[in-house]
Order: C-alpha cells, then structure tokens, then sequence
C-alpha cells in the first residue's frame, strides 16, 4: 500500500508543481521551488522502504517519459536517486539524532536537520550522476546550489502545508 500511495501521490505533486512553478525552472531537473521534494521526505519519513521504491519507480517513469533523454540507465539512476536520497536521510538522522521510528519526538530542530541532511544528499547525488550521464550544464556548483535551495525550499512548504492541514483536521476532530 505504501509504494503505491507513494508512487501515485509524488506523481500527482510533480505535475502539479511543474504546472505551478514552471517559470521557476532553472535548468533541467533543478527548480528554484521543488515541492516534490518535501513529498519524498514525507513519505520516506512516514512509509521508510516502501516510500522510497514507490518515489523511485514514479520518478523513473516520470525521468523516462518527461523531458530528460529517454535514457534507460539515465532514468534508473534518477529514479534511484530521488526515493533513495531521502530514505538515507532518514536513515542518517535516525541514527545519530535519536529520533524515533514512529517519529513522535520529531521537533523543529530535528526536522531542520532532516531537510538539511535530505536536501544536501539529494542534490549532491542529483548532480553527481547527472554529470555522470553528460547531461546539459549538469554538475556545476550553481545548479547544486540551487537544487539544494529548491529541495529546502519545497520541503519547508509542503511540510508546513502538510502540519497545517494535520493541525486542521486535529481541532476539527476534536470539536
């Protein structure tokens, strides 16, 4: 149930974010505002292993079917990297900042660093393999930089929209 969840739900927020942020694009694969990127931590967060190969299988098909070269093993590493990124972010703040596996201790701070850690490995990797594959201007510091903003950016915003409608639902449940 996770991985499809996953797989569906990241699919829907990737559109829905290349239709609102279309004029943010800074070049292939890197936005100014990528509110994918806070779904992938979300549900990495919430479903771990089953989130990520859902994330990866999504970003697979959206890699091969979109407006990257329809590159088999482009598209493999690409999906890879965007569900596997935020598991090992998670797995990383896990394991050195004692938060729980149900996430009940989750604070702000610890949630910074999370995105922090996320945002760092996702875009790092993302350029990596992009220069890897010869992709157009991949691998330079600027696009990292702002894939690292991007990814920071959408995951504040779309865990704070997230917080306020679990915030919402809480006291309308509660009344």
């Amino acid at each position: 149930m996770g991985i499809l969840l996953s797989a569906i739900s990241y699919t829907v927020i990737f559109y829905l974010n290349n239709w609102l942020a279309s004029e943010l694009s800074y070049g292939l694969g890197v936005n100014w505002i990528y509110l994918p990127a806070g779904l992938r931590l979300f549900l990495t967060l919430i479903f771990g292993l089953p989130g990520a190969i859902g994330i990866s299988f999504a970003s697979f098909l959206i890699c091969y079917f979109g407006e990257f070269p329809p590159e088999l093993i482009t598209c493999i590493g690409v999906g890879l990297i965007s569900g596997f990124a935020p598991y090992l972010a998670k797995i990383f703040v896990l394991t050195n900042i004692k938060i729980s596996p149900d996430l009940s201790d989750l604070s702000l701070p610890k949630l910074t660093v999370c995105i922090l850690i996320y945002a760092f490995l996702s875009a790092g990797l993302h350029q990596w393999w992009f220069a890897i594959r010869g992709l157009e201007d991949a691998g330079a510091f600027n696009h990292f930089l702002v894939m690292f903003l991007g990814d920071v950016l959408g995951t504040v915003l779309l865990i704070g929209i997230i917080k306020l409608g679990l915030n919402y639902l809480k006291s309308a449940k509660a009344s």
